[in-house]
């Protein structure tokens, strides 16, 4: 039943976006005539308003009709411009995560619920919601302390919003498995996998025992860092539905004037937030993935504080170089060596020439070096290094897409505290140091350590290798001997699952013709 569903909701979602013009606001080239033929005969069904409107307006309406996961969804997609191209990612990357509020009676009971305690017991007041998005919305509360009163942001989870997204998340599903079966050229983007992260993204983002882990890891992670931090976590008040955080008295990033006004030294401050960026993603593998301007404050100290760590970005020690010889790649134009550094990691299949792909690297690289320093673009590098990439079948790889997203949105808000920003010269005293620290000798000595690691955990695991080894082997005999063979039960269950499948494959095909049926018949 839930493959009628969502094939209904499917149904659902492709009238939506023919209605709101979108279908017809699609790209034409490289279309099939027959999905072009569709997507012309769309338009017929298009609002007059809609027509008139931008595609990035049209794409904003059909997601407010859709509901607030198709917010998140168009959130997530908006950070893989790989999946769905880079002008739909940058339309979507302007979706408003900005949503009608729900009771603050609906909070208070959501939070006692979570919490096992009444909202007068945790806090000494509780106001009204100041802020909605998608999936959860924000309180201002005042909580007692042994200093007196303080004001904390109550983050609250939406009621049902869980139970909407999965709903949602099956067609989702369904999509991603006809894109695969009926586009085969897309199957290096690896849609179903795509669609597996976003539910395991917005699952953790839907746990606010996570976000709020996140904010403590990052808190520990820059305790020594210069002109940065995150809000702290008030864990007594926290749960699976409801995080408890300090108040952030302070100028949000987006308002330059406010910012001047307040004698912020903005040139400092665009340095101060991309190094900091850097520092989480090279040196602690770990960084915000959602650092626009409406999640950055300044406070009245100067210190730049990141909100919202519901999306959270994770690198390991082997694409952190990666990155590293990438950038120290580019500026020292050894484009042989980036090339070779795609090979050794294994993202550039084998069969492919080293040279030739240092050439394509090299097609990048150069044009750069005839600019000036502040009009280059090292999220705009990535981009473009990624674009090559998949003349060479690199497969997606989700967390270097986050990362090069990311970093797009972060040098942006930099070069809009200062348009002359100099991306290079001020990521310089990261990158190099951490090339310093784990490109040079010292990543000989780090690489010796892991290695004994590694060697006394194999040999701590020899004897139940052994074992399984001799099992296996056992098994192997046994077929060659005998053959393979299912239980009777085992057989009994494909048959009634495949025949299960086939049945209700036809009932939802016929359901969706009526349905497509009586739509049409209401048109006329």
């Amino acid at each position: 039943m839930s493959t009628i569903g969502a094939y209904f909701r499917l149904a659902r979602v492709g009238w939506v976006l023919v209605r709101e013009g979108v279908i017809s606001a699609l790209p034409s080239e490289g279309l099939p005539a027959l999905v072009g033929t569709a997507k012309a005969a769309a338009g017929l069904f298009a609002r007059n308003r809609a027509m008139r409107q931008q595609r990035s307006d049209r794409l904003a309406r059909a997601v407010e009709r859709l509901g607030p996961s198709y917010v998140k969804i168009g959130q997530f997609l908006a950070t893989r411009p790989d999946v769905v191209g880079p002008d739909f990612a940058d339309d979507l990357a302007g979706l408003q995560d900005r949503m009608a509020f729900f009771p603050t009676e609906a909070a208070k009971a959501t939070i006692t619920g979570s919490l096992g305690r009444t909202i007068e017991d945790l806090y000494a007041s509780f106001g009204e919601p100041i802020a909605a998005a998608s999936i959860a919305q924000v309180h201002p509360a005042e909580i007692e302390t042994p200093e007196g009163r303080r004001k904390v942001a109550v983050k609250v989870i939406r009621p049902g919003v869980r139970k909407r997204f999965a709903a949602d998340l099956e067609a989702m599903y369904l999509v991603s498995h006809l894109q695969e079966r009926f586009l085969p050229h897309t199957r290096r983007l690896r849609p179903v996998e795509v669609t597996r992260t976003l539910e395991q993204t917005t699952k953790v983002e839907m746990d606010l025992r996570l976000e709020a882990a996140a904010l403590s890891e990052i808190t520990e992670n820059t305790k020594n860092d210069p002109g940065f931090r995150v809000p702290s976590v008030d864990w007594e008040r926290t749960g699976r539905d409801v995080v408890t955080m300090e108040w952030i008295d302070g100028t949000k990033m987006s308002d330059v004037d406010a910012l001047k006004a307040a004698g912020h030294d903005l040139d400092q401050l665009a340095d101060t937030l991309i190094q900091s960026f850097l520092r989480h993603t090279l040196r602690d593998g770990f960084f915000h993935a959602d650092m626009h301007p409406g999640n950055l404050f300044v406070s009245p100290d100067g210190m730049i504080v990141a909100v919202d760590m519901g999306i959270a970005g994770r690198l390991g020690k082997k694409e952190r170089r990666f990155l590293a010889e990438i950038l120290y790649g580019f500026i020292t134009r050894d484009y042989l060596r980036v090339a070779e550094v795609h090979f050794e990691a294994g993202y550039v299949p084998a069969h492919h020439n080293v040279s030739s792909f240092a050439q394509a690297i090299r097609a990048i690289g150069e044009p750069i070096h005839g600019q000036p320093a502040e009009t280059i673009s090292m999220g705009k590098l990535l981009t473009l290094l990624f674009e090559v990439t998949e003349l060479f079948d690199m497969e997606t790889r989700p967390e270097l897409v986050m990362l090069q997203k990311t970093m797009v949105v972060v040098e942006g808000v930099a070069r809009m505290l200062n348009p002359r920003f100099n991306m290079w010269k001020a990521s310089d005293p990261v990158v190099s140091a951490w090339i310093r620290d784990n490109l040079g000798p010292k990543r000989i000595v780090g690489d010796i350590k892991d290695g004994i690691r590694a060697a006394v955990r194999l040999s701590e695991a020899l004897p139940e290798i052994a074992a399984k080894t001799e099992k296996f082997h056992g098994e192997v005999v046994r077929m060659s001997e005998e053959g393979l063979r299912f239980a009777p039960e085992t057989a009994e269950a494909i048959g009634r699952s495949e025949a299960h499948h086939s049945r209700f494959g036809r009932w939802a095909l016929w359901l969706i013709a009526i349905a497509l049926i009586i739509i049409a018949v209401r048109i006329g």
